[in-house]
This record gives C-alpha cells, sequence and structure tokens, in this order.
C-alpha cells in the first residue's frame, strides 16, 4: 500500500508554495497567466476567462482558420507563440532578424525571442518549411497561442 503515495510525490510537478509563489508573481505583476516548462513536467494557471482546451497537436487548432482562408493557404502551418510576452525578430536592435520572408528553416531554427518577466526566451520554429508570412511587428505584445509566422512545410 505505500506504492500510491510514492506514485504521487513522483507526480507532483509542484508543490503548494511554489503555486503560492506563481500567484504571489502573477498578482504583483498583472499577469493574467502563467505557463511554465521543465523538461516533461508543466504547470499552467490561469485567472478567470474561459477555459483552456488543449489540443495534443497545436497544427489542428489551426484547422478551422485554415477551412476559412483562401485554398492556397490551406497547406500552410502556423508557428505560435508558446506564452504571453514581448515579441522580438532579432536578438538586438542592430541585428538582422532570425528569420524574414523565403527563409528556409528547421525545427531547430531560432524564430524569435518572447521576453516574459524580464526573461528572453528563444523560440524554436518545431517545423521545416518556407518562411512565407511573419504575423507579428517587432516589440509587439504577444498571446499565447498567437499566431507569429506562416510556414510552407512542402518547400
Amino acid at each position: 500500500m505505500a506504492g500510491p503515495p510514492s506514485k504521487e510525490k513522483e507526480g507532483a510537478i509542484f508543490d503548494v508554495k511554489r503555486i503560492r509563489r506563481l500567484v504571489e508573481l502573477m498578482n504583483e505583476h498583472e499577469l493574467a497567466e502563467i505557463d511554465l516548462r521543465q523538461a516533461d513536467q508543466r504547470i499552467r494557471l490561469r485567472k478567470g476567462g474561459e477555459p483552456i482546451i488543449e489540443v495534443a497537436r497545436p497544427v489542428a487548432q489551426a484547422a478551422p482558420a485554415a477551412a476559412a482562408a483562401p485554398t492556397s493557404d490551406a497547406h500552410l502551418v502556423e508557428i505560435k507563440s508558446p506564452m504571453i510576452g514581448t515579441f522580438y525578430a532579432s536578438s538586438s536592435p542592430e541585428s538582422p532578424p532570425f528569420v524574414k520572408v523565403g527563409d528556409h528553416i528547421g525545427p531547430t531554427s531560432t524564430v524569435c525571442i518572447i521576453e516574459a518577466m524580464k526573461v528572453f526566451n528563444e523560440i524554436p520554429a518545431e517545423v521545416s518549411g518556407l518562411l512565407v508570412q511573419v504575423l507579428v511587428e517587432n516589440g509587439a505584445p504577444v498571446e499565447f497561442g498567437q499566431p507569429l509566422y506562416k510556414i510552407d512545410p512542402s518547400k
């Protein structure tokens, strides 16, 4: 009977003290959502709003929007923001953008930086293909799940 309690401890991602501290940080910085990942562990806290429905493949979420778009865009894949923050196309104002329209990218290619709570997070493409459209301006705020780029995976 000692098996289940030890499994629960192993499976516990964050303890109550850490969750309380995250809630305090959310209130202190007036954040609506926090989404943290470390290896295969994840915690997501969100104030108010609609319930969050997770979909296994982000591409599946783009299907309804793609159906409404012209058929020529139906095969395009969107790279979406994995967090709330500020979008930066390059590592500094003097540097060229990580990627531009017409670039071929791979799954590990850094496509942008998103600043969240003074932490600069490099965002990988997680898809291969030709960059056909940039959907966000440099320095613009972005939401979780907001499309950043359109990629043609067939090229």
